[in-house]
Parts: C-alpha cells; sequence; structure tokens
C-alpha cells in the first residue's frame, strides 16, 4: 500500500480511507498479509485519483466507476472529454484576463460585478451561451448538407454543438465533449455523447453516415478526427473552410481589411485538400447567403453593422482567438469607415449578391 500510496502521489491514510468507505478495496494480500493492488485494483484507482483531482465527490466518483457499462477505455475518454473542456475554460478566463488587464491600462474602471463574471463560473457559460442566440440553421445551408447525407438513415453528427443542422427525419445520435454546449440542445434533440472527434466510442461502420459542421477548426488533432469519422460509418460529410486557395485571407472584406489576425488563427489548420484525401472525399462550394440564418463568422458579409454586436462576435470563436487587442481594433476601424461611407463604397460590388462564395467547403465521402 505504502508504494501504491507514493506511486499515486497521496498518503496512505487516503487509501485506508477509500479501502473503508469500498472504494477502492485490494483485492490482494501479501505472503505476510499485506494488502496488495491488482492491476484492477491500480487502474481504479487510477479512475478515482483522476475525477477527485477533476473536483468530483466521492460520492459521485463511487458511481461514475461503479457504472456496470462504462470500461476502462470509456473512462478514458471520458476524462479526456472532461480535461478538453477544462482547457475551454481556461483559455476562455485568459482572454478575460486580457480584457481587464488592457482596460486596467487605459485607466477604465472594472466594476466587482464585471470582475466576477470575468473570473466566475459564467465566464465560460456566457461565451457558449452566447450559440443559441444567433447560431440557428440556415435552411439553405442545411438543404446541401442533407442532400450530401442521401438516403442515410442512422446519422452521427461529430462535434453537434447545440444541435444544429441535425436533420429532424434521420436517426441521429450526437457527440459533443462540452457541457456548455449539451445543456443547450434542446428537448426532444438527439441523444448527445460526450467525447471527442479523435476518439468516438462506438464500433467500426455503426452508422450509414457520420456528418461535422463548422467544427474540424476545433478539434486536437483534425487528421485523427476525419479518420475516427471514417471508421465508425459507412460515408461521411463535413462542412469546412479552405485555406488551399492562394490568396484565401482576401476574399473576405472582413479578414482582408480589418481582421488579418484570422490568418494565424488557421495557421495550423489542414489543408483542405489534405481532408479530401483523408476521407476520399470530393468537394463542393456552400455559398453563404447574404441573410444568413446561422451567425457564423462569415455570415454577416452583407450586413457588416452585425459585427460590431457584442453578442455576435461571442457566439464565433474567431474573435475570442485572436485575443481582445485584434477584436477592439477591428470593430473600431469598421465603426468608423462605416459611419464614414468608405466601407460602403469599397464594398458596393456586394449589394446585388444574393450569396458570396467564402471559403465554406461541403466534403462528401
Amino acid at each position: 500500500m505504502g508504494r501504491v500510496a507514493g506511486l499515486a502521489g497521496v498518503s496512505v491514510r487516503t487509501l485506508h480511507h477509500y479501502d473503508e468507505i469500498g472504494l477502492v478495496r485490494p483485492s490482494a494480500r501479501t505472503a505476510a498479509g499485506y494488502r496488495a493492488y491488482s492491476a484492477g485494483d491500480v487502474e481504479r484507482l487510477r479512475e478515482v485519483l483522476a475525477y477527485r483531482r477533476l473536483g468530483f465527490g466521492l460520492r459521485e466518483v463511487a458511481e461514475l466507476v461503479g457504472d456496470p457499462s462504462t470500461d476502462a477505455v470509456a473512462h478514458l475518454r471520458r476524462l479526456r472529454g472532461l480535461l478538453l473542456e477544462r482547457r475551454d475554460r481556461a483559455d476562455a478566463m485568459v482572454a478575460a484576463i486580457d480584457t481587464e488587464l488592457e482596460a486596467r491600462a487605459k485607466g477604465l474602471k472594472v466594476t466587482p460585478e464585471e470582475q466576477l463574471e470575468m473570473l466566475g463560473t459564467r465566464l465560460y457559460d456566457a461565451i457558449g451561451g452566447a450559440y443559441t442566440a444567433t447560431r440557428r440553421t440556415d435552411p439553405r445551408i442545411a438543404a446541401q448538407i442533407w442532400d450530401a447525407l442521401g438516403d442515410a438513415r442512422t446519422v452521427l453528427n461529430v462535434g453537434a454543438g447545440t444541435g444544429s443542422y441535425e436533420p429532424a427525419d434521420r436517426d441521429v445520435t450526437a457527440v459533443e465533449p462540452s457541457a456548455v454546449m449539451r445543456e443547450q440542445r434542446p428537448a426532444g434533440s438527439a441523444p448527445c455523447v460526450a467525447a471527442t472527434a479523435e476518439s468516438l466510442p462506438f464500433e467500426d461502420r455503426s452508422f450509414d453516415v457520420a456528418m461535422a459542421v463548422s467544427t474540424v477548426h476545433h478539434w486536437e488533432d483534425p487528421a485523427a478526427g476525419l479518420r475516427e469519422m471514417r471508421r465508425v460509418a459507412r460515408r461521411v460529410v463535413v462542412l469546412t473552410f479552405d485555406t488551399d486557395e492562394p490568396g484565401w485571407q482576401a476574399r473576405f472584406w472582413l479578414t482582408r481589411v480589418y481582421l488579418p489576425e484570422f490568418a494565424t488563427v488557421l495557421a495550423g489548420f489542414p489543408s483542405l485538400a489534405g481532408m479530401a484525401d483523408a476521407i476520399g472525399a470530393r468537394a463542393e462550394p456552400v455559398p453563404v447567403p447574404w441573410d444568413c440564418a446561422d451567425g457564423l463568422f462569415e455570415a454577416y458579409w452583407r450586413r457588416p453593422r452585425a459585427y460590431l454586436e457584442e453578442h455576435v462576435r461571442r457566439a464565433v470563436s474567431v474573435w475570442t482567438r485572436v485575443g481582445p487587442q485584434a477584436e477592439q481594433r477591428a470593430v473600431r476601424s469598421l465603426s468608423d469607415d462605416l459611419d464614414s461611407g468608405r466601407w460602403a463604397e469599397d464594398n458596393s460590388h456586394l449589394a446585388d449578391l444574393d450569396a458570396a462564395d467564402l471559403g465554406l467547403r461541403l466534403l462528401i465521402a
């Protein structure tokens, strides 16, 4: 027991307590009669300690590790998802701290309420919570995605978020690692599994088709996630972004003139050709309607004043990732150009367009 305690970084007293309450009981004895841990005991102890270090109470941990339907691999996948969610929360807190530091450097007063909102539990909820206000299914984009699904009856939606673009006439299973997103899924929506794209908890060829909509750029390892989709489904449909085309950063006025940092955000993003090769897919353009109902990054290309709205920007991860300094500079510059008429003059050719090709691509395999 002492050796296990040393390896695990806990006290012998802690292990005795776990034994007393039946959480982790050593199942073996040495020749001298001392408690000894089998490989299975150590595996269970690892799960218990991991959940404890993520903040779970002993009663919650007992329920988690005592679930007979969950094996060691499932626990690892769950733990990985929880850790990724914690990382996202930490990233959001860093962005909030940067915002407050910049405000203080300018001599601006930060109220107690703002301080608590920046660093409290509401921070990540506010960022993720903006999705339901602006991120809705656009029927024209949906029609293109659903047409690509073909006659599939069983559909896996990977990185499902709040459930946009899930077809109501199919048997859908959703996968989403973020609890904030899962909690915002509407009543009656498809069942949602807490897992990541890179480690899907399903058998080979479990679904007719696996779909992923505007999520690949959030994945830790996009290539691995795409391979997993190909493994668990007979066909794959992915809405993503094309960075292969020369000068792709310049095709959208927002990134060309006001937010060049967008290129940095996608610096490590895999090429469209590479993603297509990974799943054996063809690519087709997805035009963005001028009145797009889905408030994705490119949605307001003909409605520029929308980008001045805080709640619009908060529902798009790009703004958080470029940082508050770049965001505020872009918003100020765009606001000035809208007020002066310069934006209208520079972009007068957009006024008669019903849709624009801004790099969205549908990979169909």
